[in-house]
């Protein structure tokens, strides 16, 4: 079964600039888009409608989104299969539920409001926080096409074990004909010293071979047609990661089980969904 790329879209430029990424992934992967549009939306997020809808916000129906949506999902990719919905209900619970029969779920940065590319909105981050299957969100300012990414490049951040993002991350890398470079960022506590009795070396190589073997461990299965290349950086996983961003046109990160508070998305995760400078996917990690 071919599960479809869903996008959501608002009626906002952020939104469709989403169906342009989503109409690409659903290409890379041979599947169809689906295009869903929730009623309620606008009630939080403002009446800055995208330009292309072509009419006033007091006038615009559902039905009016949903076909310029589409019409943008066609204008690259004429022969996708898309289909179109609107619902009427929240529009977190509408993309987490869709996401549970979804290759991927797709959203932008923030809908209709005054600060639209500035933070993430409340939607995407519920949805990027909980959905069952990986979430992209749209971030930068380069159009986010997929099939044009400037860089050739994707970017994963490696945790201490190997993570369903290793897989997602090199299966993206394949599709795009990208090199992928997985990252292993570590740091030296400053309590730690040349003379500290546990150490026979320096404890910074010895903390930066430890980051070097996890690294391998994650990446032990990796496909072998994929031109995977190897760092390991010292400092804060959010810096390094953040700087990689900047020549990324993916960067993809973990997110871990559900534990005995539920959902939560890691700090390091985070701050990328809000300040990263491409497109992020979250993956949820799988037993």
């Amino acid at each position: 079964m071919h599960l479809p790329v869903v996008v959501g879209v608002d009626g906002s430029e952020p939104s469709l600039r989403a169906v342009d990424r989503a109409a690409d992934e659903a290409t890379l992967r041979a599947v169809p888009l689906r295009i869903v549009h929730a009623y309620r939306w606008d009630r939080y997020e403002g009446t800055a409608l995208a330009r292309e809808i072509g009419l006033p916000s007091a006038s615009v129906t559902p039905d009016d989104i949903l076909v310029a949506a589409g019409r943008r999902a066609r204008r690259h990719h004429p022969d996708l299969a898309v289909t179109l919905e609107a619902v009427a209900e929240e529009p977190e619970y509408v993309l987490l539920r869709e996401a549970r029969h979804a290759s991927a779920v797709i959203v932008g940065t923030r809908g209709r409001g005054e600060v639209a590319d500035l933070l993430l909105g409340s939607v995407s981050l519920s949805v990027a926080t909980a959905a069952t299957c990986p979430v992209i969100v749209i971030r930068g300012d380069d159009g986010n096409r997929a099939a044009e990414g400037r860089h050739g490049r994707v970017v994963v951040g490696v945790s201490d074990a190997p993570t369903a993002a290793v897989r997602f991350a090199c299966e993206e890398a394949r599709r795009r004909g990208a090199a992928l470079d997985a990252i292993r960022a570590w740091r030296c506590p400053t309590r730690e010293t040349a003379d500290h009795p546990l150490f026979t070396g320096t404890p910074e190589r010895l903390h930066e071979e430890r980051a070097a073997e996890e690294l391998e461990a994650a990446l032990a299965d990796a496909p072998a047609d994929v031109r995977l290349r190897r760092h390991t950086v010292e400092g804060p996983a959010r810096r390094v990661l953040l700087t990689a961003s900047r020549e990324a046109d993916l960067l993809v990160v973990g997110r871990h089980r559900p534990g005995q508070y539920g959902h939560r998305l890691g700090r390091i995760a985070h701050t990328l969904l809000h300040h990263s400078a491409c497109p992020v996917a979250v993956v949820p990690d799988t037993p």
